[in-house]
């Protein structure tokens, strides 16, 4: 019994650290800070950067002295006969003595050491590791922007979803009371069926939209909760507002910043690819030049009539030999102009590509800019609309039970007060949005 109680203590003290430990409380900022880091696409972006650093000294290595070991046995299970003239002997001219020349067991050691002196593709190589690093920190950096934008989008879902849930309750609870001040009054002989039927309806609607907010919020947990690389159910608090966040985004000064298209991370990424079809016509050029290796090997071989190598005394015979290595091409049948050719197409091609993204991304800025000014905009509109909503809602709920109004026109204000609530929480959402979407198209954001 005493080993059961300290088992289900244990237990209960496990759930409850591994509860505490899968709670998570992030304002804005630190949601980003926590997804840079943590994000799985984040992580393998630096992952990359690793690789590309790993692959600069290999190629890098490849240009250095190189030393090979290699140890060769050799066993004459039949020995090879050489034959002799017999006169050689004494024997009859014209006859043949069937001999064997060398030791039936055999072993040389040797270490080569390999250097290239001369190679064009060695160095058109190192550059384009350099490159290829420079691609992999690009892609980190439009990675970690990709991913803060997407953290930002699944932060305001969370609280658009939390914001609507809260407002619904509350029109839920006033149609409640409203409902049943009117089915009174209608027991009462006082007011018509329809009365009661109008808000039955207008109450059903809102009883249906909050179910499915409840699942809208639920599912906006999940994707925040993925975005941020945590586990999909963790509990997660939310601890910024939805209000002072869009007042906060509420940035005219970013509508002048500076264009500098090649400060945008999509013309870097642009620019690596065009530079790296530029090695690759280097390296195809490169090939026309001769190369030139050199080595220097040495080592040492054994006989033996049976295997005894091991042994102390055996005799060991040493050998050294130094070479040059000078390849020069000659003729190729076109085959190396051909592929220069292609490869001065292929970055003609990128320069090209180069310089329409240039007018793209000028587009998608002036796009991201007018679209940010828009919801900022339509922010202030709504949030009048949505105060006149609420007078006329209240005026009309007023005339409806002191029997001036009808339940018809009382219906109609609650729908569009309730359209102006949800219009107003997207133009609050829509300002944060573009506004993320703009610091990514001018890439203005710092990346910690």
């Amino acid at each position: 019994m005493k080993h059961k109680l300290i088992l289900t203590f244990s237990l209960l003290c496990t759930l409850t650290f591994w509860g505490q430990e899968e709670t998570h409380t992030f304002s804005l900022q630190e949601a980003i800070d926590y997804a840079l880091e943590h994000n799985r696409s984040s992580i393998n972006a630096a992952r990359d950067i690793e690789a590309a650093e790993k692959q600069k000294w290999e190629t890098t290595a490849t240009g250095l002295p190189q030393i090979d070991a290699t140890v060769d046995y050799q066993n004459w299970i039949k020995q090879q006969v050489s034959l002799l003239p017999g006169e050689l002997a004494g024997g009859e001219p014209g006859t043949f003595i069937p001999v064997t020349f060398g030791t039936k067991h055999s072993m040389t050691a040797t270490a080569t050491l390999n250097q290239k002196i001369f190679d064009g593709s060695y160095l058109v190589g190192l550059q384009s590791a350099k490159v290829y690093l420079e691609i992999s920190q690009n892609a980190k950096v439009k990675t970690d922007l990709e991913v803060r934008q997407a953290v930002i989008n699944a932060y305001v879902n969370v609280l658009f979803s939390e914001e609507a849930l809260d407002i619904l309750n509350k029109n839920l609870a006033v149609l409640q009371k409203n409902l049943e001040e009117t089915t009174k009054i209608f027991e009462n002989g006082l007011e018509e069926e329809e009365s009661v039927e109008q808000l039955q309806i207008t109450l059903s609607g809102i009883e249906s939209q909050l179910n499915n907010t409840k699942r809208l919020k639920t599912l906006a947990y999940q994707m925040f909760n993925i975005t941020l690389g945590i586990d999909l159910n963790s509990n997660t608090t939310l601890t910024d507002n939805l209000s002072i966040l869009t007042e906060e985004n509420m940035d005219l000064g970013i509508l002048q910043a500076d264009e500098n298209i090649e400060n945008t991370i999509d013309y870097k990424i642009a620019k690596n690819d065009m530079v790296s079809k530029e090695l690759l016509l280097k390296l195809e050029k490169s090939k026309f030049l001769p190369t030139l290796n050199a080595f220097v090997n040495g080592g040492y071989l054994g006989f033996n009539d049976e295997f005894g190598f091991l042994r102390g005394e055996q005799e060991w015979f040493g050998t050294s030999m130094f070479g040059l290595s000078l390849n020069i091409p000659i003729f190729s049948s076109g085959m190396r102009s051909a592929s220069t050719q292609r490869a001065r197409i292929n970055y003609e091609k990128a320069q090209t590509d180069l310089n329409e993204i240039e007018q793209q991304l000028k587009l998608q800025i002036a796009s991201a800019k007018s679209d940010y000014q828009l919801a900022m905009e339509e922010y202030q509109n709504k949030k009048k609309n949505l105060n006149l909503a609420e007078r006329i809602e209240t005026k009309n709920e007023t005339k409806f039970f002191e029997g001036v109004g009808s339940s018809f026109e009382l219906r109609q204000a609650q729908t569009q007060l309730y359209t102006a609530q949800e219009e107003y929480l997207q133009a609050m959402m829509q300002v944060i949005n573009t506004k993320a979407e703009l610091e990514t198209a001018l890439n203005t954001v710092l990346i910690n």
